[in-house]
């Protein structure tokens, strides 16, 4: 067997043990000896695409080797809840997807949410417009303080059509989520949607009703409303639609504003994602909310991106572990990643999907609940997008073509989609080296599922070991990404 250097330095993959729990009933009788599992591989180089790739049974376990690649799985210690995977229905999504046939919509919808595809059943979209929208918009006449003029008309043109299509076709059921770019113009001290800019005092409360009009509104349109975040990125200044807070002003908006109006409004049971920003200054936002005895009533969890790493550093998954450790009544939720800067010739670009296999087995092992792509659908110039901030999605649609290009990413992310199931819980897993990354759930119904990436350039024979008595040995290709399902 060969140790491999990998060509890109991965980063731990079983970040901690936060919120233990006994689920004896799940767990008391596991036992992998004399079983076989499915193995389900995707791979540079070849033609597998979430294929079957055969069988291993297990059998007694010897003691394992320093000269081995091991994988060490104790279904017995479980973790977090999982509570799904998905993506945002964008409005460029959205007006995307109406341009392609019906035939194409329907491939795109099973693609996604389908018992045959990709499992999707998490939704975010924006409140009013984002960058990835063909224009700047808003749901009332700029000025407009009481609100007298909210509609969501615009959305009922393309994001809602496809967003009711999307949950009719999901086999489950859908947790749909909220989030805002920009208060209006009016309402920020830049008198201006774009370029960063304040929310005023003075419309605190106004925005805080504009949240609870939203809900309403789509809940009206037949969409139950999970939860909503506070605001997209509330530390950059872009380009497109933002708005900045400290951490101490998203604290005192939420229990001063948001969390007293929302319950005012018969709304108190939707949940509250704090931050919704990037993993670098993720504790800081998180310390000074949940600090708070009235803003932490209001708080469900945190959210966060991954876009940390575009002054070229490492994912900082361990703040992630650091604000389970101090808060671990609050959860984890990735809401926002894409591979940016889009390039026709680079839809089938490996590290890609890499990207996302890295991250979401070190979010998970770190104890994140869910997880939620970008736009699950974009054309052949990577938008639209109404400042040019064009990117990948997993999916693309030549809309000349009316044909659907499917990117690695895509089959990366049915890799954990499609096998573990919202409220499995994750359990204990660990690598003997740094050559594989791993992590590991057991479902409501019993089925263990592993997911094991190698991001090396040759293919690296592994040993499985479930709890402390049973192993198998599988041969993972190289640049490959595997679910074990047992």
């Amino acid at each position: 067997m060969k140790k491999i250097i990998p060509l890109i330095l991965l980063a731990l993959t079983a970040c901690s043990q936060e919120n233990k729990t006994n689920n004896i009933d799940l767990v008391k009788s596991f036992n992998a000896d004399g079983k076989t599992a499915n193995i389900i591989t995707t791979a540079k180089n070849t033609d597998l695409r979430l294929s079957a790739t055969g069988q291993a049974k297990f059998g007694k376990a010897k003691q394992a080797l320093e000269t081995e690649n091991a994988i060490f799985v104790n279904p017995n210690n479980t973790f977090q809840t999982f509570i799904g995977i998905g993506g945002a229905i964008t409005d460029a999504s959205a007006e995307v997807f109406a341009k392609l046939s019906a035939e194409k919509q329907e491939e795109l919808l099973n693609a996604y949410y389908g018992n045959k595809g990709n499992n999707y059943n998490i939704i975010r979209t924006s409140i009013h417009s984002c960058d990835f929208s063909s224009s700047s918009f808003t749901y009332i006449n700029e000025g407009d303080k009481d609100l007298t003029s909210f509609s969501i008309d615009h959305d009922k043109k393309y994001r809602l059509p496809m967003i009711k299509r999307a949950i009719e076709k999901a086999s489950e059921s859908i947790l749909f989520y909220a989030s805002p770019w920009s208060p209006p113009a009016f309402m920020k001290d830049n008198k201006n949607m774009l370029h960063g800019g304040k929310l005023l005092p003075e419309y605190y409360d106004t925005w805080a009703r504009y949240y609870a009009k939203f809900i309403k509104a789509y809940e009206k349109e037949g969409i139950p409303v999970w939860g909503l975040t506070i605001q997209n990125e509330p530390m950059a200044v872009q380009i497109w639609e933002s708005c900045i807070y400290t951490a101490e002003e998203e604290r005192d908006f939420l229990k001063n504003h948001l969390g007293p109006i929302l319950e005012k409004e018969g709304l108190g049971d939707k949940n509250i994602v704090v931050w919704d920003h990037n993993r670098d200054l993720m504790t800081q936002r998180a310390n000074t909310i949940f600090d708070d005895a009235e803003a932490t009533k209001y708080a469900w969890g945190t959210g966060f991106h991954w876009y940390e790493t575009w002054r070229g550093g490492k994912a900082m998954f361990d703040n992630e572990k650091k604000i389970q450790e101090a808060y671990p009544d609050k959860k984890l939720l990735f809401t926002e990643g894409c591979n940016e800067k889009f390039d026709p010739e680079k839809y089938q670009y490996w590290p890609n999907a890499e990207r996302y296999g890295d991250a979401i087995i070190n979010d998970f092992n770190c104890g994140t609940v869910g997880w939620t792509d970008w736009n699950i659908l974009l054309d052949q110039t990577g938008g639209p997008n109404h400042v040019g901030n064009l990117c990948f999605a997993p999916i693309h649609a030549d809309t000349q073509k009316d044909s659907l290009i499917y990117t690695p990413s895509y089959f990366y992310l049915g890799h954990f989609s499609r096998y573990i199931l919202p409220g499995a819980k994750r359990v204990s897993n660990s690598v003997s080296n740094s050559f594989l990354q791993s992590t590991s759930f057991i479902n409501e119904d019993g089925s263990l599922v592993n997911v094991v990436m190698n991001s090396s350039e040759e293919a690296i024979t592994y040993k499985l070991y479930i709890g402390t008595a049973t192993a198998t040995e599988i041969e993972i290709p190289a640049r490959a990404i595997q679910t074990i399902i047992l």
